[in-house]
């Protein structure tokens, strides 16, 4: 039987593990975009890369929208996410009504925490595997993906009802749908694909909010500053660290687990960074220099509710959430006010 996957926001993450998964023997990977549809529906994704070469990936199906997707009939054993989370400006698990079926797992690869919840409240018998991934890709024009050298995906299935209670029969099924798309991806050609349990792949997310947390926020309000400068400057540097340790020392807390010990500290991480030498800015920047709205909610806020509700602060990360979201919602007004 054909494996029929689902891309759901064929940008350059998408786009990329697209192509790797449609390498696979007897799996069709169909795709839905957006602006770049005329381009990928003429021509396919042209994928260039030292790890992999220069290929074309041609999908099964191009669909300009999710009703065309609905219209196909299709039956989905996996579709994969990979839009912005902005749960302040629409929910995006609206976009797979009708397209969900009974034996359907939906892959999450996005930032941020708490981006699982929707999909779960909206499909609650469907398996929801959340994946966190470092992947080095940019779509330098529609239908163009350009893969540099990181290719790093961990995929957990996602069973909240474990943080406070015993397993469900379910369980296994959804361990077993995580475990299948793992083996795609690794049969595929992505070598650094894990599938972790529910408890490891949350930390995950809560060790990429640590970086993502501390570098997003400060690239905005430092004027655009890129990684490699925040971390060679000694105040920025502190200040880094100091968001970076907050939320290291919280999550264990909230998750009840500690991190495995394999996982980068903070002094790791930001050596790492300081030989960052290409200029790259995180994505927050560049959305903010766009005029884009900001994934603020999942990658600050989230965090911050969470672990509140759990009875404990994160006085750095909170002065960051306050400042950046009063910032973006003045120039919101802004537009509106210039529209009139």
């Amino acid at each position: 039987m054909p494996v029929n996957v689902l891309i759901v926001g064929a940008g350059a993450v998408g786009a990329f593990y697209a192509s790797r998964l449609a390498q696979v023997p007897n799996v069709h990977v169909s795709v839905i975009c957006r602006s770049n549809y005329a381009a990928v529906a003429a021509s396919g994704f042209a994928v260039t890369s030292p790890q992999y070469g220069d290929y074309t990936f041609t999908p099964t199906h191009t669909f300009a929208n999710p009703d065309e997707a609905r219209r196909s009939n299709i039956s989905w054993d996996y579709i994969l996410v990979s839009t912005k989370a902005l749960p302040d400006v629409s929910n995006d698990s609206e976009i797979l009504e009708g397209l969900v079926g009974d034996n359907t797992a939906i892959v999450l690869v996005q930032n941020g925490l708490g981006v699982e919840a929707p999909y779960a409240k909206r499909f609650p018998k469907a398996t929801i595997c959340s994946a966190v991934t470092i992947v080095s890709a940019a779509q330098t024009s529609h239908g163009k993906i350009k893969h540099n050298r990181w290719t790093r995906i961990n995929v957990g299935p996602y069973l909240p009802h474990l943080d406070t209670g015993d397993t469900k029969a379910s369980d296994a099924e959804a361990i077993a749908r995580n475990d299948k798309f793992v083996e795609l991806l690794k049969e595929g050609g992505v070598k650094d694909a894990d599938a972790y349990d529910h408890a490891k792949l949350q930390l995950v997310r809560w060790h990429k909010i640590a970086i993502n947390a501390s570098m997003n926020p400060s690239s905005v309000l430092s004027g655009g500053t890129p990684n490699g400068a925040m971390a060679l400057d000694d105040e920025l540097y502190r200040h880094l660290k100091g968001v970076m340790d907050e939320v290291l020392s919280t999550a264990p807390k909230v998750l009840g687990k500690p991190f495995p010990k394999e996982f980068a500290t903070t002094e790791q991480l930001l050596r790492s960074t300081q030989k960052n030498t290409s200029g790259s800015k995180p994505s927050m920047a560049l959305d903010w220099e766009q005029g884009k709205r900001m994934e603020l909610e999942v990658i600050l806020g989230n965090p911050i509710r969470v672990a509140r509700e759990r009875g404990f602060e994160m006085p750095r990360m909170q002065s960051l959430y306050a400042l950046l979201r009063m910032a973006q919602e003045n120039r919101e007004k802004l537009k509106l006010q210039s529209k009139i």
